[in-house]
C-alpha cells in the first residue's frame, strides 16, 4: 500500500472557480491560467501548485453533479470578481497519500486512503472541504493517458 501519514496543514487563503461536472472534464488548462493572470492584475502572489476541492464523491453522486473548486493559495489582499472567489481554509489534520498515475485510477487511491483511514482509529471530518488533491508537478501524457501527481489530502478526525 501506498506510504499514507498524517500531516497538520497551515492556514491558506485560495483564490478559485467553482465547477460543477465529472472531475475528469474540469478544464484545468483554462482555469489555471486564467487563475495565475488574475493573481497578477490584483497584485496578490500566487503559490506554486494548484488544487482541486472536491466535494462529491462520484461513485454516489452523478459525475455530472460533481462540485469542485479549482484553487491557488495566494498571499496578499484582494477582492473577488465574477469568476473568481476567494476563501480561508483553516489549519486541519489531514490524512495524505500520494497520487502518481492517470486520473482513472484516483479511485483506487481514494478507497487505499478511506481504508487506512479507517483501519488507524479516523473518519473523514468532512470540513471545511471532504478532500483536495494539491498537484506537485505538472501533468504528462503518456500515450493516451494523462499522468498526474498529486497528494490527495482528507480532513480527518478520531473516530
Amino acid at each position: 500500500m501506498e506510504k499514507i501519514k498524517i500531516e497538520k496543514t497551515k492556514p491558506m487563503k485560495i483564490a478559485y472557480f467553482e465547477h460543477i461536472g465529472a472531475y475528469g472534464d474540469i478544464p484545468f488548462d483554462k482555469y489555471i491560467p486564467r487563475l495565475f493572470q488574475w493573481a497578477k492584475e490584483k497584485k496578490v502572489r500566487p503559490g506554486f501548485k494548484s488544487l482541486t476541492l472536491c466535494y462529491d464523491n462520484p461513485e454516489k453522486t452523478d459525475p455530472q453533479q460533481c462540485r469542485s473548486e479549482i484553487a491557488i493559495p495566494i498571499k496578499g489582499e484582494a477582492t473577488p470578481d465574477r469568476e473568481v472567489k476567494i476563501k480561508d481554509l483553516p489549519p486541519m489534520e489531514v490524512a495524505v497519500i500520494k497520487h502518481e498515475g492517470p486520473a482513472s485510477e484516483y479511485g483506487n487511491t481514494y478507497r487505499k486512503l478511506t481504508q487506512w483511514i479507517e483501519e488507524n482509529g479516523y473518519i473523514w471530518a468532512n470540513e471545511p472541504v471532504p478532500a483536495w488533491e494539491e498537484y506537485t508537478k505538472k501533468p504528462k501524457m503518456v500515450g493516451n493517458e494523462i499522468i498526474l501527481y498529486a497528494k490527495v489530502k482528507v480532513p480527518i478526525k478520531r473516530k
